[in-house]
């Protein structure tokens, strides 16, 4: 295993005095990212009406997705061969410029363009901030600040939807995306004088726009067609499934390490568990609040409950996996999260028998919370530990986007099997829909096991 040259040691925890700025910044910025993903999704249908925009609704969602693909790669790139602070600034710029297109949108196709400006500066960012991670922090405190990055995400979750569906009616909805720059401008100033200790890199000589950026932008076609594509209807919708997975199927491996799609020892198997974990979670917890609202006559809010409750587990989880002292190897730690997300996501089909009680999905779906809080800070970690200082950034972005190509395909394919069997059997179009992602999550255990 080969790992990065460690930063300078210094004593003190993330909040110590040499990295308290730096880190209440990047978890900061983390949050209003997450934030801002649950809010517009709250927002969007009152969006889409206002704006007489419902055609582009799909297109308003796929369209960032898609941005943030090639985001990732080029942040990667430039992070690797100038350093992680341009990237930073610039993601934070085009983030920011985003939303204040959206939010200042006089028609959906404008408010479009906003969003896509907005994914492609999330994804120049968020790789950006993983790689100030290895060059600023030693490898003790990595674990601690990438569980308060989980955090970051997990929060939001809690009163994201909340705080927006309250914005939307008694006030704007244009509030939603102008009233985070307010918060975020500060966040990312408070950042600097902790980013000029790693601000002396020394720079690569390469191409930003080079062979992986054309990879990128062919894979982020991919994900666009498999976003819109899943919302349509008849012929046209298979077509487009067809060749937007074509394009995943085609161009992903040429941006994830050898061996990702194999589950090859080390590195390729931790970008390969992201994907994993990344899918099985997020593709079961969509259909869950469905289920429990239509199958077994749940209000919205009570329904909306079994999702807050995973999400405290996964931030319960995502503390103990930032304790320094951890009793167990990384590999028995994320065979332990897939096992829980495999047991969580059966329990919480399970429901779907009316004899089974609500609240076995409730506890069962707090497991699966505990999974992804044990799993993906233990792989954030790994792909610092086994990449070299000047392949940071390449293997950062392949972490994320393994993310976010699994994600999207699984959504897609997902929501496709459920549309067309619901129709036949509503039973049938649940267990399909909970039946892959706990595939996903099984294959995730011999995973676990190769990183």
């Amino acid at each position: 295993m080969t790992t990065a040259a460690e930063p300078v040691t210094e004593t003190g925890g993330v909040l110590s005095p040499q990295y308290r700025a730096l880190s209440v910044g990047m978890v900061a910025l983390i949050t209003l990212v997450a934030f801002e993903a649950l809010a517009v999704a709250t927002a969007m249908p009152t969006v889409a009406q206002a704006l007489d925009g419902l055609h582009l609704y799909a297109l308003a969602f796929g369209g960032p997705l898609a941005s943030g693909v090639v985001a990732m790669v080029v942040s990667g790139t430039w992070s690797d061969l100038k350093g992680p602070t341009r990237p930073l600034w610039h993601g934070t710029a085009w983030f920011l410029g985003g939303l204040l297109i959206a939010g200042f949108a006089p028609s959906m196709e404008v408010l479009v363009v906003g969003r896509i400006i907005q994914g492609f500066g999330s994804g120049l960012l968020t790789v950006a901030l993983y790689v100030i991670v290895g060059h600023l922090y030693p490898a003790r405190l990595r674990p601690r600040i990438f569980a308060a990055f989980a955090t970051g995400w997990v929060v939001p979750s809690l009163v994201g939807p909340a705080i927006a569906g309250l914005i939307v009616e008694h006030t704007s909805w244009r509030l939603v995306f102008l009233a985070v720059p307010v918060i975020a401008l500060p966040a990312a100033l408070v950042m600097r004088p902790g980013l000029a200790r790693g601000e002396a890199h020394e720079p690569r000589t390469g191409k930003l726009w080079n062979r992986r950026a054309g990879w990128a932008i062919a894979a982020a076609v991919g994900v666009g067609l498999l976003h819109f594509g899943g919302q349509q209807r008849g012929v046209l919708q298979i077509v487009l499934l067809v060749i937007g997975l074509g394009g995943v199927i085609a161009f992903a491996p040429r941006l994830l390490p050898a061996g990702t799609f194999t589950l090859g020892r080390g590195l390729p198997s931790v970008i390969a568990l992201r994907g994993l974990v990344a899918a099985a979670g997020f593709g079961a917890e969509v259909f869950l609040p469905l289920m429990l609202t239509r199958e077994r006559g749940l209000s919205p809010s009570l329904a909306g409950l079994v999702l807050t409750v995973s999400a405290l587990s996964w931030t319960a989880a995502s503390w103990y996996r930032g304790r320094p002292t951890q009793p167990f190897s990384h590999a028995v730690f994320l065979q332990a999260g897939m096992i829980a997300i495999v047991l969580g996501i059966i329990a919480a089909a399970s429901v779907l028998d009316p004899r089974v009680p609500v609240v076995v999905a409730i506890l069962g779906w707090s497991l699966t919370g505990a999974g992804m809080g044990t799993v993906f800070p233990t792989l954030s970690v790994l792909v610092l530990e086994y990449s070299e200082r000047d392949q940071q950034g390449a293997n950062s972005s392949a972490l994320q986007l393994s993310d976010s190509l699994s994600t999207a395909t699984i959504l897609a394919i997902g929501g496709s099997l459920f549309a067309a069997l619901e129709p036949h059997s509503a039973v049938t179009a649940y267990l399909v829909a909970f039946g892959l992602p706990a595939v996903l999550a099984l294959l995730g255990v011999p995973a676990g096991r190769r990183t």
